[in-house]
């Protein structure tokens, strides 16, 4: 797929009246999803689709879900309020774009640092995640779900290659959510902007480095055409959750098996659109390195203290926020990391240190 099939986004349309369609005389339900991405971008816009055909499909087409891209009917960072006003019914975007609401939000979806897609998934299902989530998006008018994972993201894309920590001060970097505290603290220059933007600023030199997702998706961009040094690991993001977010009113108004639909459609998506995630990354990454010239290099020691560094102090703000329900969150998500983790360190991450050492990875 080439990039400019999938990363025009049309200007905004003007969102001023409400999208939302009652259920017609048969029952069926008209639902507007809007998304953060642009149309069948590979990963989460491919993503987006598949969730959108599953609500349809598991409503027994009583409720029909028409997908809108980035910028066809509110642009990709105004989803939230959108769905939250009710100029559209769902979203599907992820958490780390929301910051700005409340930044207990952020710990939902990636964390420097933090969970991996099945540590994310089991804190919510099993470790009372959930819950809290419910909990602050209902501030909002939203039911959250979760949908889908892309895995551990990479550092990302670099202009010129990375030596020591004093080679990051002041260098203009793309990155998201908690991420964009940590590398602010060690003293890089943080942006937030769309994939089309990020290529087109690291082109021109407005942007000396830059991360978006991992090698499917960034690769199907083209940062390779403008950034050859690709680094890993992306400890800024070990994983990265996808989410859908209902307009409450909506949702409250289902009957309780057209709900059932909608959560199950979300649910059942979250591993097949992370092992998508995951076969494709493999793949993508052979081809950049074998035949785009791309390089593949390991983040300098010096720098992944540093940034471990950065990202505690982080986390210990968020501990003590003014926010009684933050402080809540950043406990419960704390307490699931520390336990899984240090179990993780037998079960999963010691079958992987073995399996690589074995075969020679």
């Amino acid at each position: 797929m080439k990039r400019r099939d999938f990363i025009k986004i049309g200007a905004a349309g003007a969102a001023a009246s409400t999208l939302a369609a009652p259920a017609s005389a048969q029952g069926i339900r008209q639902w507007n999803m809007v998304t953060a991405w642009p149309k069948n971008l590979p990963g989460p816009g491919v993503a987006a689709q598949m969730l959108a055909d599953r609500i349809t499909t598991l409503s027994g087409g009583r409720i029909e879900v028409k997908l809108h891209a980035a910028g066809e009917l509110v642009p990709g960072r105004g989803v939230f309020d959108a769905v939250s006003e009710g100029t559209a019914e769902l979203y599907h975007a992820v958490p780390a774009y929301w910051g700005s609401k409340s930044k207990g939000i952020l710990l939902f979806g990636s964390q420097p640092f933090g969970l991996r897609a099945d540590e994310q998934f089991g804190w919510l299902y099993h470790g009372g995640g959930q819950a809290l989530y419910d909990e602050i998006y209902g501030r909002f008018n939203l039911k959250p779900f979760l949908c889908g994972n892309s895995g551990p993201q990479w550092q990302g894309w670099f202009r010129d290659e990375i030596h020591s920590l004093d080679d990051l001060k002041g260098l203009k970097f793309r990155t998201t959510g908690l991420a964009s505290e940590m590398c602010s603290r060690i003293g890089m220059a943080v942006q937030s902007m769309g994939p089309r933007d990020m290529f087109q600023a690291l082109q021109t030199g407005a942007l000396d480095a830059g991360e978006f997702i991992g090698p499917w998706s960034d690769s199907a961009v083209g940062f390779y055409q403008v950034a050859k040094n690709y680094y890993w690991p992306g400890v800024g993001e070990p994983s990265s959750a996808e989410e859908c977010a209902v307009n409450a009113t909506a949702y409250a108004e289902l009957p309780d098996d057209l709900k059932q639909a909608v959560s199950y459609a979300c649910e059942s998506l979250y591993n097949p659109v992370w092992t998508e995630y995951t076969t494709k990354h493999a793949q993508a990454l052979k081809q950049m390195v074998e035949n785009e010239g791309v390089q593949v290099r390991m983040l300098p020691d010096d720098v992944v203290a540093a940034m471990a560094d950065a990202a505690a102090e982080v986390m210990a703000e968020l501990a003590e926020d003014d926010d009684e329900l933050v402080r809540r969150i950043t406990a419960s998500f704390t307490a699931y990391r520390d336990s899984v983790g240090s179990y993780m360190s037998y079960a999963d991450n010691g079958q992987m240190n073995a399996r690589a050492k074995a075969l020679g990875y």
